[in-house]
């Protein structure tokens, strides 16, 4: 870095995932922005309630630039639009699933230094027996959380949030060990929103996308937020219910979906003449993540949906998207993730950190501006491993003659038997060709 200050030009402005959200209240204040059921918000009402709670957070609730709280529950209007609110007083939060337990919920809150609890009324009795010594107080959406927004006109934080500021924590303890907090900053996102836009083609203005990925994980937070990045609309889903997926997307009204494998395998489980009934989309994308897809499983969204839509990308919450295997890739590169991201680039490296032939299997890293800003631990920032600013989470791959990159398995999960390397997906692959086999998860034990 140069030893000179670094000289910001008058025309600078932060580069922040609510920036985008409120240029959009302002460019079409009526159109809707989020949808769940029978509820809405416009662009003109999300922007009144996120600055209404900016400001119900620093004058009511004692919070200031840079502190912390946590939001549980599941997928709601008010989740996200917390979120937003906050982050825009750049207050971050860290975003937890219903499906924690009390101890759970305790360690956490206690771990991200969570000053006040947003929660959803589902969750009181996980709330009451969690020990919260740091949680000041709980503020409970419903007429707790709109008496707390009324009381408060909807004037702009009186600092804007950074770029680089944290917008969200969410925690993730990967395949073992304690959770860990995820620092996910503004201009990491915001970066990502744009390279999904140009890559998927579904998050423009004009654009529906239905969001059913839980929020408090980082994929289910991106894919619900890039729609309202750009100006378009967001119909969230409180729950996944397969039959109710199905016949949304063949009402013709979205354009774009996430969805990770295993709820795949339920919508394939439903009758068959359902399915056929609801073939005709208006999709322009369909985008499965999270966990490994079956080849045999591309097969079938193919054949149910028809080719020009599947996209599987493979990325990790600390590095948000690394790779996207296309439409038009999907039956031509089996069991394939496709290749890096724009602005994104990967190495395979030996446990030597020497680069390894194309078709040999090494532990994939990667390079970014959508990395993370370290992991959050025991009140303060952790810095990651990396090597030279390449950073891996541990998952193992080899790249083709082309540059097509194939995740193998965790690097934790290989199995050794008699001094050679078996691993998991490769079994599990063939398993899922049986026809008898619906779900398959392939362990090593000690023999």
């Amino acid at each position: 870095m140069p030893d000179r200050p670094i000289l910001v030009p008058a025309t600078y402005r932060p580069l922040t995932i609510t920036g985008a959200v409120l240029a959009a209240a302002v460019r079409s204040p009526d159109k809707m922005a989020l949808v769940q059921d029978e509820r809405a918000r416009t662009y003109r009402a999300l922007a009144e309630r996120m600055h209404r709670l900016g400001a119900a957070a620093q004058r009511r609730l004692g919070l200031a630039h840079g502190d912390h709280v946590a939001v549980l529950g599941p997928n709601s209007l008010e989740y996200l639009e917390t979120v937003l609110g906050l982050a825009d007083a750049g207050i971050a939060c860290a975003t937890l699933s219903h499906r924690l337990s009390a101890s759970e919920l305790g360690e956490i809150c206690t771990d991200a230094r969570a000053q006040v609890l947003f929660a959803d009324p589902a969750c009181r009795a996980i709330v009451e027996a969690a020990r919260l010594p740091g949680v000041r107080e709980v503020v409970w959406f419903g007429e707790d959380y709109e008496r707390l927004l009324a009381a408060h006109p909807p004037d702009a934080p009186p600092r804007e949030a950074g770029e680089w500021d944290v917008f969200a924590i969410p925690y993730t303890s990967g395949t073992t060990g304690r959770p860990k907090g995820v620092l996910l900053s503004h201009r990491s996102r915001a970066l990502a929103f744009s390279t999904m836009a140009a890559e998927y083609g579904c998050f423009g203005p004009d654009d529906r996308f239905l969001a059913i990925a839980p929020l408090a994980h980082g994929a289910g937070m991106a894919f619900a937020l890039a729609p309202l990045f750009f100006g378009g609309t967001c119909d969230l889903m409180g729950r996944f219910d397969a039959e109710e997926v199905v016949r949304r997307l063949g009402s013709r009204r979205y354009t774009g979906v996430f969805l990770v494998p295993t709820q795949f395998h339920q919508m394939f489980s439903l009758d068959p003449a359902l399915l056929a009934a609801h073939r005709e989309t208006g999709l322009k994308s369909m985008i499965s993540n999270a966990s490994a897809l079956p080849q045999a499983m591309k097969e079938r969204i193919v054949a149910q949906w028809g080719p020009g839509l599947l996209h599987e990308t493979y990325g990790s919450t600390e590095c948000g998207l690394t790779t996207n295997l296309r439409p038009a890739d999907q039956l031509r590169k089996q069991s394939c993730v496709g290749l890096p991201f724009p602005f994104s680039r990967v190495r395979l490296l030996d446990d030597d950190g020497r680069e390894v032939p194309r078709g040999e299997i090494g532990e994939l890293f990667t390079i970014t501006p959508y990395l993370f800003n370290g992991y959050w631990q025991d009140g303060r920032r952790v810095i990651p491993e990396t090597r030279d600013g390449w950073f891996s989470v541990g998952d193992l791959a080899r790249q083709d003659e082309e540059g097509y990159v194939y995740i193998v398995d965790r690097k934790k999960d290989m199995i050794v038997s008699g001094g050679i390397n078996i691993y998991p997906r490769q079994i599990e692959e063939v398993l899922y060709r049986h026809p008898a086999i619906g779900e398959v998860a392939v362990v090593g034990v000690p023999d």
